[in-house]
């Protein structure tokens, strides 16, 4: 459970730590703020496209074999950034190539990166018994959440002399090495005898990004997991346009991408606000402080509120994107860290709650037979905000910052509306 626990916490904390420093780099490098957005949303599509793929090798290959092209793809992709950036930042190579090979570099993450989330899950589901499932489970998820707070708060004590903001890269590329040589040696190997039902999960691009864990019994059966074939033919495969999970999947659409251009826009919002433009290895210690304000709020409404209030999906969602709608107006009139911060926390609160509410929501929605299906219906939905919303939030925001808020604030205020109008009461 260590070495499991240590595989999600250093992918996790490693990208919301480059996430702290990106848009001082990219600021560094004097190359516009849409292009380091951009630069995500190449891995994004790449993750999307191909975790359900892993996913399914997994079945084949095994559990343990798939955690360690995981961690070999986020080792390559981060060294290979560091490099880059370390070497475009010393004049090296112009900005625009510097960025282009960043980019590229990213795409090791996209294209391996996403075979470990689903068989660390797979792989802990297989071994342990109903009784201990769900706490293993739940273990295993909050390393990832775990990681999304401590990334920010340790990006700016790796910004080491020689190095400066690429030591992030090198830190967590290190720490890479040691995870992947000890799920080498100490890991035991595993017989796939039964299906990969971890959860495809978002790439872990910002603070709020939240994993769900597997279900106990995912498919409806009683004490077993199912077995490691198809159970789905083209006859009876979930649509998107499916009425029963319509108005979930608008949801997680239009409230994903508002959670999205928040995310990709704080960054260089802050750098602005602060004044930092100028001096922008100043700003690592900033950004990655709001980072992790949402990070610790988001985790507070899904480990917290959820749980202990006992929230039902349209509660969760029609609240959860209110009170992100509230967070926004500070986020887009506030001046100094405090007020920024306060706002982002709010606002992450809200994401938190939203997010586990369409999931659930469409979750409840479908048969369970027809409940893999929609947790890969779901996890497309999640996945696709992260592809072009973070630059086209940056975009808006570069043209015209209020324009940009009231984009952000009009899709939150229209989730609120969508959950009020059409979905139904959750039961008492």
């Amino acid at each position: 459970m260590a070495l499991l626990f240590a595989v999600m916490l250093v992918t996790a904390a490693g990208n919301t730590a480059m996430q702290s420093v990106m848009p001082s780099i990219g600021t560094r490098l004097r190359i516009a703020d849409v292009w380091v957005s951009l630069a995500y949303s190449w891995s994004a599509l790449l993750w999307v496209m191909l975790a359900p793929f892993w996913a399914r090798r997994s079945d084949r290959r095994g559990r343990k074999a798939m955690m360690a092209l995981g961690v070999t793809g986020f080792i390559l992709s981060f060294g290979l950034c560091g490099m880059i950036l370390h070497f475009g930042l010393d004049g090296w190579f112009s900005a625009a190539l510097t960025m282009i090979l960043f980019a590229l570099a990213r795409s090791f993450y996209g294209l391996f990166g996403s075979a470990a989330p689903p068989a660390v899950q797979a792989y802990v589901a297989s071994r342990t018994g109903r009784a201990e499932r769900t706490k293993a489970l739940s273990l295993v998820a909050s390393s990832f959440g775990l990681g999304t707070v401590l990334g920010p708060a340790l990006a700016p004590l790796m910004i080491l002399p020689g190095l400066g903001l690429v030591g992030p890269f090198a830190v967590f590329a290190i720490m890479g090495v040691i995870v992947l040589v000890l799920l080498r040696t100490r890991l035991p190997d595993d017989d796939p005898r039964f299906a990969a039902r971890g959860e495809v999960m978002a790439a872990p691009f910002s603070a709020s990004s939240n994993p769900r864990i597997v279900e106990d019994h995912p498919d409806g059966t009683p004490d077993e997991l199912p077995a490691a074939e198809p159970q789905h033919t083209g006859t009876d495969r979930l649509r998107w346009s499916d009425r029963r999970l319509r108005p979930w999947l608008l949801a997680g659409l239009v409230g994903g991408h508002a959670q999205a251009m928040v995310l990709g826009v704080i960054g260089f919002l802050l750098l602005d606000r602060l004044g930092l433009r100028g001096d922008p290895d100043a700003g690592a210690g900033p950004v990655g402080l709001v980072l992790m304000s949402g990070a610790v709020a988001t985790l507070l409404a899904q480990w917290g509120l959820i749980p202990m209030l006992g929230l039902g999906p349209r509660t969760s969602t029609l609240w959860g994107m209110g009170l992100a709608a509230l967070g926004i107006l500070p986020i887009a009139a506030g001046k100094d860290l405090h007020t920024i911060a306060v706002g982002f926390a709010i606002a992450s609160l809200g994401f938190g709650l939203f997010r586990p509410g369409f999931t659930s929501g469409a979750s409840l929605a479908v048969s369970p037979r027809e409940q893999g299906q929609a947790a890969g219906v779901v996890a497309s939905v999640n996945g696709a905000a992260y592809i072009a919303a973070p630059a086209i939030g940056v975009w808006l925001y570069n043209h015209s910052n209020w324009l940009a808020w009231s984009v952000m604030e009009a899709l939150a205020i229209s989730v609120v509306a969508l959950s009020a109008l059409t979905m139904r009461k959750d039961p008492a």
